[in-house]
């Protein structure tokens, strides 16, 4: 572990982090608003398992092979680019042909139903696709490890409360995209948070394409 100052620092710094609107979170909202908060958490779920993954490979020398190789960070961008502007357009899709009433509650209630899985493997690849996470990973960790002391135990520590605290804040924003749903019933019966995330999806796919190497 490390010292518990700088323990708290990191803890300020992923508070920060997490909490700041992206991919990940525009993700959970969407989940929330269409199948409940307890299927937002699937995703969420699937999310902080792709942390850990990035984490681990970050650990393994991946950020090093990004940093010095364009080719192999040119693939991770137009892959991650690709993924997310590819859910922005399923969004809009989904939303041109939503259907109206007791139809559109029985066709969310069997997405629900018979989908949750696929849930868990959209949060899972929106962490996987985004090449600005295994570099912050990468840049932010280092910074809270102590020398003098094991590095494995204090890597490991950061890792799982930078998972925790990523959980925490996607379930609060989920949470918070159930209560807004209640609210504003006919405004998500039109369609239009569907073409909102979509868009949002897109813009984020299209900023990944501008992303350089450091």
């Amino acid at each position: 572990m490390p010292s518990w100052t700088t323990y708290l620092l990191f803890i300020s710094f992923a508070l920060a982090a997490s909490f700041t609107p992206g991919p990940a979170v525009m993700l959970s909202i969407h989940n929330a608003m269409h199948h409940g908060w307890r299927h937002a958490i699937l995703s969420s779920l699937g999310n902080i398992t792709g942390l850990l993954v990035l984490a681990t490979l970050s650990a393994l020398g991946l950020n090093a092979i990004l940093q010095t190789s364009e080719l192999a960070f040119t693939v991770v961008k137009l892959a991650g680019a690709a993924y997310l502007i590819w859910l922005g357009v399923q969004q809009w899709r989904h939303a041109a042909r939503r259907p109206d009433g007791a139809q559109a509650k029985t066709v969310q209630t069997a997405d629900v139903v018979h989908k949750p899985h696929k849930l868990y493997v959209k949060g899972l690849m929106v962490a996987l696709s985004n090449p600005k996470a295994i570099v912050f990973i990468a840049a932010l960790f280092p910074q809270f490890l102590t020398a003098s002391r094991p590095l494995g135990p204090q890597y490991l520590a950061l890792t799982l409360t930078f998972m925790a605290i990523s959980l925490l804040a996607l379930s609060t924003y989920a949470g918070l995209a159930v209560l807004a749903r209640k609210r504003l019933s006919i405004w998500f019966a039109s369609g239009w948070p569907q073409r909102v995330s979509g868009s949002v999806f897109c813009a984020f796919g299209l900023s990944l394409l501008r992303l350089q190497r450091v």
